[in-house]
């Protein structure tokens, strides 16, 4: 058993940790020739973004939702559970020659979306400038019931106010006539004469011997 363990297994486990090893070195050189020609694809970019714009979005809206997910947050692991669909819309990109689609689908091909994760995660960086102007083009508007709900306070204030009004004028036009009446209710103090108060005064004083 372990003869056949060292004379066949072996040696195809060696093969293919030296295969993927250099896989690893053949992608890490091509994500460095991708690096340095960036600045020529980012020149390329500005001056095809209008043209670009709608074969872009097109493309984008065909794609399922895993990818659109991908492209909007870019994740390793997301490039490796979804190589496939992640090749067939690098492979759309580059058919609309969008600037540097084509190296990168070559290379994601060649060695797997997640060998060349830096340079393809670029492109969907790229293609998300379309996606977020278009999103906040339609971005839909306040709902109905925000605008009815402060209308209707609106209408609760007004009300407020008017009720205060009609109890001031109230007020203002009352309190004038209860005070009148007040005033011509009380009786005016009689004032006794001075003769009459002397002869009580008199009457009161005991008679002097």
């Amino acid at each position: 058993m372990m003869g056949y363990w060292k004379s066949k297994v072996l040696p195809k486990i060696k093969k293919v940790f030296e295969k993927d090893s250099t896989k690893k070195a053949a992608a890490a050189e091509a994500c460095k020739s991708f690096d340095g020609s960036k600045e020529e694809i980012n020149k390329e970019f500005e001056e095809k973004k209008t043209e670009l714009q709608p074969k872009v979005l097109e493309i984008y809206e065909a794609s399922s939702a895993e990818i659109k997910a991908l492209v909007k947050e870019p994740k390793e692991a997301g490039l490796k559970k979804y190589s496939a669909l992640v090749q067939k819309f690098l492979e759309e990109l580059a058919k609309i020659e969008f600037p540097g689609s084509k190296t990168v689908t070559e290379a994601a091909s060649k060695y797997g979306a997640a060998y060349v994760s830096g340079p393809v995660f670029f492109i969907f960086e790229k293609v998300t400038t379309f996606v977020v102007v278009e999103e906040k083009a339609v971005e839909p508007p306040p709902a109905g019931g925000e605008e009815t709900s402060s209308r209707e306070k609106e209408i609760v204030v007004e009300e407020e106010k008017k009720e205060e009004v009609v109890v001031e004028a109230a007020k203002s036009t009352t309190e004038p006539v209860v005070a009148e009446a007040e005033t011509a209710v009380q009786p005016p103090a009689a004032a006794e004469p001075a003769s009459k108060v002397e002869e009580a005064e008199a009457a009161a004083e005991p008679p002097k011997p």
